[in-house]
């Protein structure tokens, strides 16, 4: 019989990767611009997400990768708000 561990930190991730994807699905279709903020809080959110789920599981590249892709949506979200100044 197949088992399923659920914990936080995988419910965590899974919450990262549908905001990750959503992101990217609603600009491939238009609906969301990468010149608006929302767009990068997403991306900023699915990194949170799965930048826990690795530090649980020690998994240093993906750690790595997703903070840089935090910081870089919140360097965008600082420049898209200092444009409107």
């Amino acid at each position: 019989m197949l088992t399923v561990n659920v914990t936080v930190s995988s419910l965590v991730g899974w919450g990262g990767t549908l905001s990750y994807l959503t992101a990217y699905f609603l600009l491939s279709i238009n609906k969301l611009k990468a010149g608006r903020p929302l767009y990068h809080v997403l991306n900023i959110v699915g990194a949170l997400g799965l930048t826990y789920n690795a530090l649980r599981l020690n998994d240093y590249p993906n750690i790595i990768v997703n903070i840089a892709w935090a910081l870089i949506a919140g360097w965008a979200i600082f420049m898209i708000q200092a444009r409107k100044s």
